[in-house]
């Protein structure tokens, strides 16, 4: 059901180009599950210039921080019940510990990464993080992540379509990520344990 609303979503923002993309970034951010990634890749793909490249950069990142100043909001308002009617117990801890521990760099992480920006939206509302730190930091980590994209697809394109269909490229990226994702998930498990508890044992 969740990949039928995202379809609908994203078929429906297709049609509108960076009024869509602002739209489905913003609302992204705050409530809703259609990633903008959806929208952003195939946009680059078929930009025919570095400025419009760097609009939908530019318009996917400004529109999804602002879009999650208004998460921020809706955590202030509801708190934590809010992200425990969405998620366990352990991904609640695991989200408020991020930005207890890390504050705004864990604000950069979830902004880069593939943890749901809304959710640490939530959370930091929740927490009353620093609404200042909360907007750089998206800033800076919803900007890496999107110009990451607009960067490799921009230069690379064609190139990394090719590569693509590559048995050998997808072998090497797995083996790649399986490294990655393996430090990562031992650090964010570690995430479930209390800021207190970490203090108290040190």
């Amino acid at each position: 059901m969740l990949e039928d609303i995202t379809d609908s979503i994203i078929d429906w923002a297709d049609g509108f180009g960076l009024l869509g993309l602002a739209i489905v970034s913003s609302t992204e951010a705050a409530f809703q599950p259609a990633p903008p990634d959806l929208l952003v890749l195939p946009m680059v793909l078929g930009a025919d210039s570095s400025m419009e490249i760097l609009a939908i950069v530019l318009v996917a990142t400004i529109s999804s921080v602002i879009g999650a100043i208004g998460g921020y909001g809706i955590g202030a308002y509801a708190g934590r019940p809010l992200l425990e009617r969405f998620a366990n117990e352990n991904t609640v801890n695991r989200l408020e510990n991020l930005t207890i521990r890390y504050g705004s760099a864990g604000i950069f992480v979830a902004a880069v990464s593939p943890i749901p920006y809304k959710a640490l939206a939530w959370a930091a509302g929740a927490g009353r993080m620093d609404l200042r730190l909360f907007i750089i930091a998206g800033l800076f980590g919803r900007g890496l992540r999107f110009g990451l994209a607009g960067l490799v697809l921009g230069i690379w394109g064609d190139e990394f379509l090719s590569l693509m269909q590559d048995p050998m490229a997808w072998l090497i990226g797995s083996a790649a990520c399986l490294a990655l994702f393996i430090p990562l998930a031992k650090w964010w498990s570690g995430l479930s344990e209390s800021v207190d508890a970490s203090n108290n044992s040190v």
